[in-house]
């Protein structure tokens, strides 16, 4: 049989079977299994997740793929150049996931300065003793600044919520535009690294991981930020040093770490399950019902699209 389209999996919604309907030759097969492997020679789509890094070697193995669909909006798992040398288009799936992204980071800000995972595994452990003016006391938000590096829809969006809070929102400066950010409820600064970090009582990271931003928050960073600082990551992994974060989040100079990525993942580094005063999720992002089934609809329209046009 040939395959016109190769995906690793079955998405949410019924998009990718509509997309099935119009294609016929469509395959589902996990990712790098045999059944994966073989249909390459004749896949003229490809549909990923962004943790299914795809490699030269892979694409070489695809003579006639003319377009690779990512579910996600990062593509920093795909072979862009190669992409680029043959042609081969990348449809990604950008916006949608906004508001359920700047969402869950303000979930792990407000878990990690009030101790939400704290206090309910006190409740569910049977031994909570009542109220204590000393129990499990956090930290407020009310006043203090929130550092966001990613001026792109996620960190504005993030900017609107913390705004919210009472908090003032300041940006990074990563290109030197030296221009205010309107984040739609207000205006803020923008900062080179070595003014932010220092005022940032959070710090929360939106930016994409490219060279320049991997490793960014290496140990000498982090110790540009105020004594007992939150730092929040929603992004990408790579772009923190974790043993830097995890060093001092053991000697109390971090207040908190909020993450939703890790490098590496989906293998965690198991120091995290030792350090004090985090929360840790699964990367949640973009795990809504209503974000998911816009995903999948962005991609297999454009993927669609794309195999439908005639040849140039």
């Amino acid at each position: 049989m040939s395959i016109r389209i190769l995906s690793t999996t079955p998405l949410v919604g019924r998009h990718l079977h509509t997309l099935g309907e119009n294609f016929p030759e469509m395959m589902i097969a996990p990712y790098r299994s045999i059944a994966w492997k073989m249909a390459l020679a004749s896949a003229e789509a490809m549909l990923v997740l962004l943790s299914e890094p795809l490699t030269e070697g892979d694409l070489e193995l695809a003579p006639r793929l003319k377009v690779i669909g990512s579910y996600s909006v990062g593509v920093n798992h795909l072979p862009l150049a190669l992409c680029r040398a043959r042609g081969i288009q990348i449809v990604n799936t950008p916006s949608v996931l906004t508001d359920a992204t700047a969402d869950l980071a303000l979930a792990l800000l407000l878990g990690v300065t009030r101790r939400i995972a704290e206090g309910e595994a006190l409740l569910r452990s049977g031994t909570w003793k009542g109220w204590a003016p000393d129990q499990l006391l956090g930290y407020g938000l009310t006043g203090k600044t929130c550092g966001i590096l990613g001026a792109g829809p996620i960190g504005r969006a993030f900017a609107r919520r913390v705004w919210a809070l009472g908090m003032k929102p300041v940006f990074w400066d990563r290109e030197g535009k030296h221009r205010p950010v309107d984040f739609g409820a207000g205006v803020a600064r923008r900062l080179p690294l070595p003014a932010l970090l220092p005022q940032s009582s959070v710090l929360s990271v939106h930016c994409p991981l490219t060279e320049e931003t991997r490793g960014l928050l290496n140990r000498a960073r982090l110790a540009c930020l105020p004594h007992h600082a939150v730092l929040i990551n929603t992004a990408r992994g790579g772009i923190l040093d974790e043993s830097a974060a995890m060093e001092r989040l053991h000697s109390g100079l971090l207040g908190g770490v909020g993450l939703d990525v890790y490098e590496g993942e989906p293998k965690l580094d198991p120091a995290w399950l030792r350090a004090p005063n985090t929360v840790l999720l699964p990367h949640l992002g973009s795990a809504t019902v209503e974000t998911r089934e816009a995903m999948a609809r962005i991609l297999c329209d454009g993927v669609g699209k794309i195999l439908a046009s005639p040849p140039c």
